[in-house]
């Protein structure tokens, strides 16, 4: 019996904290570059404690479907403090985290869910072939994840805010 109420009681407590960061969207936005050959960059997001501690990737966005015989993970180690922060770790494609690079734009991407309460640190990086790179991060608190930020020139806004 009392496991069944513990239960209920944490379902209780932690639902609020669970719906906030769940609400919650970053916003990248990718800038329209005047160059002559334009090549999409390859993008990842992470979140990670403030004070430090395991940092969790919300996504990547790379050449999924390279030609020839090389592969599009081959350049993921560009992306460098992500690739040194989770990337190296990972087993790509990752469900839910991985997809296709992405044209100039702004796309949202929801925070998780199971966020506990407390300090984070929201990072994009961008890199791209014969481009440059930018690392774009922006301090939140989890239940209300509020913040922006922005790049110089490979990447616009990244906003966090509640849906």
């Amino acid at each position: 019996m009392r496991p069944a109420s513990f239960v209920l009681v944490a379902g209780v407590l932690s639902a609020p904290f669970a719906s906030s960061a769940s609400a919650s969207t970053v916003s990248v936005t990718l800038p329209r570059l005047a160059l002559a050959e334009y090549k999409r960059p390859y993008v990842a997001g992470w979140i990670e404690p403030a004070t430090g501690g395991a940092a969790r990737s919300l996504f990547v966005w790379y050449d999924m479907k390279k030609a020839g015989n090389e592969p599009g993970t081959k350049w993921l180690a560009d992306l460098r403090s992500w690739w040194r922060k989770s990337g190296r770790l990972m087993k790509l494609p990752a469900n839910g985290v991985s997809g296709a690079t992405k044209g100039p734009g702004t796309y949202a991407i929801p925070l998780p869910a199971d966020l506990t309460p407390g300090h984070y640190v929201v990072s994009i990086e961008v890199a791209r072939e014969n481009g440059g790179r930018e690392l774009v991060s922006v301090p939140v608190s989890v239940p209300a994840p509020n913040g922006r930020a922005s790049g110089k020139s490979e990447l616009g806004a990244v906003v966090v805010s509640p849906r």
